[in-house]
């Protein structure tokens, strides 16, 4: 299969069981999605949807049982471990809700973190540039213990998008957080798109934060069952309400 190239992720009939037998639990079903790039895609659905699932075959982190999934124009079906894990700190940047952090490392090393592990150097210039745009130029020395939770969530954002990944994946980024902190966030989420040409796919509950996305994927019992395209609150909530209901 060919995949546009104005494609950052091409996900093909994937579905992801977990089990066997009477026991089999299907966490996607047939699933079929392009995310072009340069677009913010937030990825919505009820608990136990789907969403994580999702978000985790399309960045390498789990395999699908079946279909097949084109990441950076990487087929993943055909990756070993160390390829998938090379191309995984290579070309995708993770955001979590739990941030993710070394604690024992201040926060330009969390940040720089990736490319030393794939024996690179940064760039000093994009560094300067990915760190002011995060407002840490004066945290850099901070470990994340001495660091509020909005700026450990921005050393994370720093660190995803300091080895310039083809696609940045977050999982609920803002969950841990109060709103306004929360919303700061999402609006370096969204900078990182507009600005810099970023990729962002994003996991939330939240329709606030869904909002800042340029389209909404909507997930009910592992299958894609809806897409709303420049979403506002309102929006969301009510096609949510309908899929809860």
């Amino acid at each position: 299969m060919t995949m546009d190239r104005t494609e950052a992720v091409r996900l093909s009939h994937v579905s992801r069981q977990y089990g066997s037998g009477d026991n089999a639990v299907a966490a996607l079903r047939d699933v079929s999605l392009g995310l072009e790039r340069g677009s913010f895609t937030a990825v919505m659905g009820p608990s136990g949807s789907g969403k994580s699932t999702l978000l985790h075959c399309a960045a390498g982190l789990d395999r699908p049982t079946s279909g097949s999934i084109r990441l950076a124009g990487v087929d993943l079906d055909g990756l070993g471990e160390a390829a998938l894990s090379r191309l995984r700190r290579e070309r995708v940047g993770f955001v979590f809700q739990s941030f993710n952090l070394v604690p024992s490392l201040s926060a330009a090393d969390n940040i720089t973190l990736p490319l030393r592990l794939a024996g690179a150097r940064p760039e000093r210039a994009w560094l300067r540039d990915v760190v002011a745009r995060v407002a840490l130029s004066d945290r850099l020395r901070h470990k994340p213990g001495e660091l509020s939770g909005g700026q450990q969530q921005r050393v994370a954002i720093a660190r995803a998008l300091v080895t310039r990944p083809h696609v940045v994946f977050a999982d609920e980024p803002t969950g841990a957080l109060d709103t306004r902190t929360g919303r700061e966030i999402l609006a370096l989420l969204r900078e990182s798109v507009d600005a810099l040409e970023q990729t962002v796919v994003m996991v939330t509950h939240d329709p606030v934060a869904a909002s800042f996305a340029d389209a909404v994927v909507f997930l009910a019992d592992g299958a894609v069952v809806d897409e709303l395209p420049q979403p506002t609150p309102d929006r969301v909530a009510e096609r949510m309400t309908h899929l809860e209901g």
